[in-house]
Order: C-alpha cells, then structure tokens, then sequence
C-alpha cells in the first residue's frame, strides 16, 4: 500500500496480527535495497508481531524526495510508528538498515522495546576493512575504479548502479553461487540519487559510538563470520558499546546469515524476540 510519511509516498506492507507487538524492519543497500529483504527474513514472526517493511524514501518502489540521510529516514520509520498507533517498536536492520535501525535507537530511545541487528556497522570504519578485504580476495577481479565511484558516491545512473552491483556481488556470499547472484542482480532495484547520496552526505559524518552506551533497550547483534564488507569487528564494537546487547556469530555465512544460515539466524532471533517481548504484548 501507499502511506505518505514525512511528505513522502512509501511503498508499505503490513503482515501479521493488528494487534501483535510491532516490529519495522528496514532494508538495506541506500539506493539498491527494499523491502523484499526484511520481509523474507522477518516474515516468519509475523505469526506474533505486526510485521512492517517498507521501501525507504529514494528506494525500491517508493517516491524519491530527498533528502535521503539517515536523521530523514529515522523519522520516516518514526512516522511509520506513529501512523500505526505503537507507543514502542522492535526495530530491526541489516547493513545500511543496520545503521538506521541505530539511528532511530539514538534518536528515540523511548520508542524502542529491542534491536535486532544484522551485518552492520557503528561507524564509517568498516570501509577501510572492506577495501582491504577486496584487495585481498582472489574469487573475482576487482575494477577498482568503478569499486572506487560505488563506495565514494560517483554513480552515473541507475544502470550504472545495477553494474557495479553486479561485479561486487560475488564478494557477499560464503559460497558464491553465479547463478543465484545473476538472478539478484537482475531482481533487485537501483536508485542512483539515494545511493549517491548516502556515501557523499552521509558517510562521512557517520559514527554513533559515542552515543550507543546511552541506548539500553535489548539489542541482538548478528553478523557471518565471514563479512567482507561489515566484518565481524564491527558488530563487536557495537556489541561492546551498547549495555544490553548480545553478539551472535554465525560461522558459515557471509553478509547474509539470514539467507545462508536461514533456519539458525531466525531461531536465534526468535528466541531473542521471545525474551525480551512476551507473547501477548503489544509494544
């Protein structure tokens, strides 16, 4: 469905009980994500939890008025809050989403019951680890000067965007598998403007460390042992800073474990939800 937030048109689903606790579970990828990600993974506990994913503004099929930093999408997701009723939500994120679902955690702390995060990152350091891991990588051969304009913002267009993704791709996975990552190369979405934007405006001023000790809901961390690009040191470092949080990692995945270690991430995640918001409240 369409729902105007913060004087944008977003593409929102609903899934599970209207009156089950709420979790939003943001995207990642700025610029390549939506919303099939987060409701894949999440999808399963909509038997409990009013599931909400959406496409972020600059994203998938939602309407592009920027501006597209992450203070923007915080209140786009607090608005999402506000439009359902829920005096407090679960918030969760991968990768980019990742960062929002902190940002929104620094911002409204009062409106989170627990966090649940996935292959993220506090801070913009990640990046210097990343480009090492590619250099150090010998599974496909890297164009560095296109790998340079993806990460410093200097997309051209949308088609451009959908090839530099395509050459990175292989990176994610544990095990590359080129005919499942053809097949998401060629299904996802690709918004220029809103990727640009996040590593010229954004990336630069990222870094809540100094403001994750202060957040104290119930945080769950999970990362792939084998993260090229959110490596497992950055999901540590979050970890260690916020008072309530716990770190899981999982041995045999990438940057996804909630695809390649699918059936254990959300049993995880499930038990984590199932302490820390009880059946029956709504949050």
């Amino acid at each position: 469905m369409d729902v105007t937030i913060n004087g944008c048109r977003l593409n929102v689903e609903l899934h599970g009980p209207e009156d089950g606790p709420v979790l939003i579970a943001h995207h990642g990828g700025g610029g390549i994500g939506s919303l099939e990600e987060p409701r894949t993974a999440f999808g399963p506990f909509a038997d409990r939890f009013r599931l909400v994913v959406f496409d972020a503004r600059g994203c998938g099929r939602s309407e592009g008025v920027p501006p597209y930093s992450h203070e923007q999408w915080a209140a786009d997701v607090d608005g999402l809050r506000e439009w359902l009723g829920a005096e407090q939500v679960v918030v969760a994120g991968g990768s980019y989403g990742g960062f929002i679902a902190l940002e929104y955690a620094v911002r409204y702390p009062d409106r989170v019951s627990a966090v649940v995060l996935r292959d993220t990152s506090p801070d913009g350091s990640n990046l210097e680890l990343a480009f090492e891991n590619a250099r150090n990588q010998d599974r496909v051969e890297i164009p560095w000067e296109d790998f340079t304009r993806y990460w410093t913002g200097k997309i051209h267009d949308d088609e451009d965007l959908k090839a530099r993704w395509a050459e990175m791709i292989p990176l994610y996975d544990k095990e590359y598998d080129p005919e499942k990552s053809a097949a998401a190369v060629e299904a996802g979405f690709y918004r220029h403007e809103a990727h640009n934007w996040c590593f010229v405006h954004n990336w630069p001023a990222y870094d809540l460390k100094d403001a994750l000790p202060a957040v104290t809901a119930p945080t769950l961390v999970t990362v792939g042992r084998h993260d090229w690009v959110t490596p497992v040191s950055s999901s540590e470092t979050i970890a260690r800073l916020m008072p309530n949080a716990e770190l899981v990692v999982f041995e045999n995945s990438g940057h996804s474990p909630q695809v390649e270690e699918a059936e254990l991430w959300r049993a995880t995640v499930r038990s984590f939800l199932d302490r820390v918001v009880p059946a029956g409240v709504r949050a």
